[in-house]
């Protein structure tokens, strides 16, 4: 709680000149649904519904910054300009209803050109090669699939790296063009970013690869880039996996070094994910990543005392009771929530019942206001002896 006794979670943030009304966000869920990378109405309804439910920061899933860095067929993008009005008009219904627009920037790198998720998150095969959805060449920091039975991606060359930083700043800028006023960096999960940082992904032996701070180059070149790209007045997330979980891999070590540089690169908030290198990030994968509710708080509360950097915390925040608690220890500075707003749209709405009730109903769109209450008054009229 704050001295006034408000709940920290509904406490505006300020990062540069964008304020969020609360500090509760959507965290980027894919849905796989897109048509040649195109949002459409689906999209907007999923993203609209947690504007109206009270979200301060609602984030498009990851978005391709180019054709062949889509996971799947189903996946968004970001790489051509037909992309740009069709999430315009879902960062113009956002921020109507009261939610900042944010968007996630992705390339999946080595698990690209994979079927979509209820098909088995796995390689492409006969059945969806005969459904119109065949494979496409991926590309890593070295050719090492991400897992069993998928496909051997090309090892990336120095024009390759040029390309890259070319398609993330193209990204960016058509973000901006699209009404966005976040953007947050995908370098987590095992995603082409990701598989630089670690070494268990990347077994370059030239400036790309071998040492820490050549592991970083790319993603930092990338993240430097971008920033210059952004304008200046609006914030930069990254997404990161504090730890990827596995024996000689990336460790909350490597993540607390990385996070100062993204903040001395401009980076303004680190997202604190963790796992996915070989494996889906939301399967419990890894055989040292327990999970358990709030599982990654102690790596979002590591990096933002070491790095001086707002953090946001994720995975598995489960209740308001949870996520204040979180905020008012100084673990972090926003809460991202995903499976608990699928299941709820309206979890801050209902956050607010629980931890503000005399402020529970004033941020409720005048429609939906309007047959609560009216509801309400029905109810009071029943003779309910």
């Amino acid at each position: 709680m704050t001295s006034d006794s408000s709940p920290l979670i509904f406490t505006p943030l300020r990062l540069r000149e964008v304020e969020f009304p609360n500090r509760i966000a959507i965290s980027p869920m894919c849905q796989y649904c897109a048509t040649d990378g195109l949002a459409d109405d689906w999209h907007l309804v999923h993203l609209g519904r947690y504007a109206i439910g009270g979200a301060g920061l609602v984030m498009v899933e990851a978005t391709a910054v180019e054709k062949r860095g889509r996971i799947s067929h189903g996946d968004l993008g970001i790489y051509n300009d037909d992309q740009i009005a069709p999430l315009r008009r879902i960062s113009d219904f956002l921020r109507a209803n009261g939610s900042v627009p944010g968007i996630q920037l992705a390339h999946a790198g080595r698990k690209a050109s994979m079927q979509r998720a209820w098909r088995g998150n796995a390689a492409l095969g006969p059945e969806d090669h005969a459904r119109g959805e065949l494979p496409w060449p991926v590309i890593a920091p070295s050719p090492i699939p991400g897992n069993d039975g998928w496909l051997l991606p090309d090892e990336m060359t120095p024009q390759d790296m040029t390309a890259q930083i070319e398609a993330w700043c193209a990204a960016a800028e058509r973000a901006e063009r699209a009404g966005f006023d976040v953007i947050e960096l995908h370098l987590a999960h095992g995603y082409l970013l990701h598989s630089f940082l670690s070494p268990l992904s990347n077994m370059r032996e030239d400036e790309w690869g071998g040492s820490f701070e050549n592991r970083c180059r790319l993603p930092l070149e990338i993240v430097g880039a971008v920033r210059a790209a952004w304008p200046a007045e609006k914030p930069l997330f990254v997404r990161i996996s504090a730890v990827d979980g596995m024996e000689g891999g990336w460790e909350l070590e490597d993540s607390l070094r990385f996070a100062v540089l993204l903040r001395d690169a401009g980076v303004d908030l680190v997202d604190c994910s963790s796992g996915g290198l070989a494996a889906s990030a939301t399967a419990p994968g890894a055989k040292n990543l327990p999970r358990s509710a709030g599982f990654q708080v102690p790596y979002a509360a590591a990096v933002k005392r070491h790095a001086s950097l707002p953090v946001m915390a994720v995975g598995l925040i489960l209740t308001p009771e949870q996520a204040e608690a979180i905020l008012d220890a100084g673990d972090a500075d926003m809460i991202a929530i995903g499976r608990g707003a699928l299941n709820d749209p309206n979890w801050p709405e209902h956050a607010r019942q629980i931890l503000d009730p005399g402020q529970a109903g004033h941020n409720i769109p005048p429609q939906i206001g309007w047959w609560l209450t009216r509801w309400l008054r029905q109810l009071r009229s029943l003779d309910l002896s």
